[in-house]
């Protein structure tokens, strides 16, 4: 999905970044999503979002039938920790 509006690399190593095409706030959700033409059942991709921007992306993967969990960024990193 090159020429979507939002960067689905936009955490940094120290504080993770809304996905949202020129956002730069402090992301607080994880949208996990999949694309199934290009991905496994079980694989998942994640944009961040900040609170202004978590709906907006939410229906542009929800549109699309890509959306598969929207969770807090705290709840995620748990859930990886605890699968590490």
């Amino acid at each position: 999905m090159d020429n979507d509006p939002v960067s689905t690399d936009a955490a940094s190593a120290e504080t993770p970044i809304c996905s949202a095409k020129g956002c730069r706030a402090a992301a607080v959700w994880v949208l996990a999503w999949n694309n199934p033409k290009l991905h496994t059942p079980e694989r998942r991709k994640t944009w961040l979002a900040c609170d202004e921007h978590r709906e907006h992306l939410s229906q542009f993967l929800g549109v699309r039938g890509f959306l598969k969990d929207v969770v807090t960024l705290d709840e995620w990193e748990r859930r990886s920790a605890a699968d590490g």
